[in-house]
């Protein structure tokens, strides 16, 4: 790994693929939005290429680079926020996966770190209809237990942007990009229940949701372990005799 992109060359695809039944490759996809003060915007992205990189370093996996830009339009009140489509993001997805079949890689897994990337629960109910080989990672269960074995103590439903859990995982993975402010940005606003409509800037001003606060670098090793622990199951699915069922939920 060089920063978030793989370095593997076509050899070391080549060398993988040979030692493995069934080859997986896995998709990090984040985002590129606002995520308050402390945060940069490419938090999500951030996120998700921790994920896929725990995964890489303990299953015979693909990775693969990052989808940088997605679906974020409920942040489009700050600056510097970019999205695309669902549409698009359906499609590069799509193709992504469209490709590596073709290159001989059967299943892709694709680890979301944004809970606004709603379309690629379909991308992969559609996927699994058409009898192709796709899962969504990690599951709201997985984060969930994550939290659990971490120590988090915010709930999930207030942790929702810039809170515990993402600071905790850049403090631990990219503590560089962290800036000064997190200890004081706390805000909770549990009630979102018009969020879709009226967008994050109608619950908080900074763009926080959660308490950043209680954000640590041990949490965030703790958090990444045990969704490396999670994907078992997902590599299981895939890679079992049968390779029967189908697995993924976003967390939102």
């Amino acid at each position: 790994m060089h920063g978030v992109l793989p370095a593997d060359t076509t050899q070391d695809v080549r060398a993988r693929g040979a030692d493995v039944s069934a080859q997986v490759a896995v998709l990090p996809v984040g985002s590129f939005e606002q995520h308050g003060p402390f945060l940069p915007l490419a938090t999500d992205t951030l996120v998700a290429c921790a994920v896929a990189r725990e995964i890489a370093a303990a299953y015979p996996v693909h990775l693969l680079p990052p989808v940088t830009v997605s679906c974020s339009h409920e942040h489009a009140g700050w600056p510097g926020t970019v999205s695309i489509s669902s549409v698009t993001l359906h499609a590069v997805v799509t193709d992504i996966a469209e490709s590596l079949r073709r290159g001989g890689v059967d299943t892709l897994v694709v680890v979301n770190g944004h809970g606004g990337n709603y379309v690629l629960g379909n991308v992969v109910q559609e996927a699994s209809a058409r009898g192709e080989r796709m899962a969504l990672f990690p599951a709201a269960e997985d984060w969930e237990e994550a939290r659990r074995r971490a120590g988090v103590e915010t709930s999930l439903l207030s942790d929702m942007h810039a809170g515990e859990i993402e600071t905790s995982i850049l403090l631990h993975a990219h503590p560089e990009f962290v800036r000064p402010g997190h200890e004081s940005a706390d805000f909770l606003a549990d009630d979102r229940r018009r969020l879709l409509t009226v967008g994050m800037s109608a619950y908080t001003e900074s763009g926080v949701i959660g308490r950043p606060s209680l954000g640590s670098a041990e949490k965030g090793k703790e958090l990444l372990a045990s969704l490396a622990d999670s994907f078992s199951e997902v590599f299981a699915l895939f890679t079992a005799s049968d390779g029967d069922g189908d697995a993924g939920a976003v967390r939102g």
